[in-house]
């Protein structure tokens, strides 16, 4: 048996594009297949927060983003009701140096970015099949995945091997079915989410309203449109879905000025809803990898997915190429990406899912709120937070607070 290639990449969006890319840059023979074609949409935020942007630009990447015209996001705001708090995260670290990531992000609609990362794969020499669609993934007599079974649209099958198999196919992952992938640290779906895109709605950056069990978010992105969510908790996604439109808008009615804008805007797109579970899963096995939704997923509420899937393609294209170069063995380089990827996930992890239950903060929570409200650099600290560029952990650890609530007056 030989080798068609060194990698498989199963699923062509914001994990699985770059994985492959990086890994052809190294020099390795990758195939990247979709059952999509692109460009095509995807349920997204779509949000780059400032790590992710820093990823493009490490990338070559950012210019082509830019070239669509997507509005630059500068300011994050969070409208607690009585209190409300507005900064600029801080810039994400790029190598070691603390501005080079900068602390701008975008929106790009996932029409426009996932092309790009689709073409940079294809220009990196990845082999790029669109519109393919995975039958099952093969294993030998002893186990080990050893590639996929797959066919072109127009219906011709395919057996293609390789030593590693990626599955970055998204939440309900048919690579993690396949093997057999186990969950852990899981959480219940806690929020359901309807978005559309709205002309004629200006927003001052990410803007976010989170009330007792609604929620309500606005993003900029390409041409001129302005992303709005409204979600509500999941125990009442049968009422929430029933209509969903006279749901949506009663929601927005919590954050007034939005409501006024989307009002006076135009509705330019159909309604989207969606809502995920919440788990991490074992992100290898013999002859497999997962990263990005496929690896874990989190609600969407701090828009954190694409960042991550950027994080998760660095760190297994670098282990792969530890293994695929025979520097470490497999077990033992994948047994480290799991950590390290665990390591940076689970503080947002543990953050995202609190505030996804969409009630109210507990009281030292609310205290500590209400105590930074008006304090820039503290502000500046929790839009860091949501932005990706500072853990949770900062946030809350007593004595940083302190330091920081103290540092205006000194």
């Amino acid at each position: 048996m030989t080798n068609d290639h060194d990698v498989i990449v199963v699923g062509a969006r914001c994990a699985g594009s770059p994985t492959a890319m990086l890994l052809a840059r190294r020099g390795y023979r990758v195939l990247l297949v979709d059952r999509a074609s692109f460009p095509s949409d995807t349920v997204s935020t779509h949000l780059l927060h400032p790590p992710a942007v820093a990823a493009l630009r490490r990338w070559g990447l950012l210019d082509r983003v830019l070239a669509t015209g997507c509005p630059p996001i500068e300011r994050y705001s969070f409208d607690f009701g009585p209190v409300t708090i507005a900064g600029r995260p801080r810039p994400a670290t790029d190598g070691g140096a603390a501005d080079a990531g900068g602390s701008t992000a975008y929106a790009p609609r996932r029409t426009v970015l996932d092309k790009i990362l689709v073409d940079a794969a294809a220009e990196a020499g990845v082999e790029v099949r669109e519109r393919f669609t995975v039958d099952d993934v093969i294993a030998d007599d002893a186990g080990i995945v050893v590639g996929i079974r797959g066919r072109h649209h127009h219906g011709s099958p395919t057996v293609d091997r390789a030593p590693v198999v990626v599955g970055a196919d998204g939440v309900s992952s048919p690579v993690a079915r396949a093997v057999g992938a186990q969950e852990y640290a899981t959480k219940p779906m806690l929020e359901v989410a309807a978005y559309s895109y709205w002309g004629d709605v200006p927003v001052d950056g990410f803007q976010t309203a989170v009330r007792p069990d609604r929620g309500v978010a606005a993003i900029p992105t390409n041409d001129g449109l302005t992303l709005v969510i409204a979600g509500w908790p999941a125990a009442e996604a049968t009422t929430f879905r029933a209509d969903v439109e006279a749901n949506y808008l009663a929601t927005l009615e919590l954050a007034p000025a939005l409501a006024e804008r989307v009002r006076a805007g135009t509705r330019v797109e159909r309604f989207r809803t969606g809502g995920v579970r919440n788990f991490f899963r074992v992100p290898y096995g013999p002859g497999w990898v997962l990263v990005g939704d496929a690896g874990y997923t989190k609600d969407p509420i701090t828009a954190q997915g694409i960042a991550d899937a950027f994080a998760d393609a660095e760190r297994c294209a670098a282990a792969l190429d530890d293994v695929l170069s025979g520097r470490r063995p497999f077990g033992d380089a994948m047994a480290a990406f799991q950590v390290d990827r665990d390591e940076a996930a689970m503080a947002m992890y543990e953050f995202t899912t609190q505030l996804a239950t969409l009630e109210p903060p507990p009281q030292e929570v609310q205290q500590l709120l209400g105590t930074i409200q008006g304090n820039q650099p503290a502000m500046d600290v929790f839009a860091s937070v949501v932005a990706g560029t500072l853990s949770p952990v900062e946030l809350f650890e007593p004595d940083r607070v302190q330091r920081l609530l103290d540092a205006p007056a000194a």
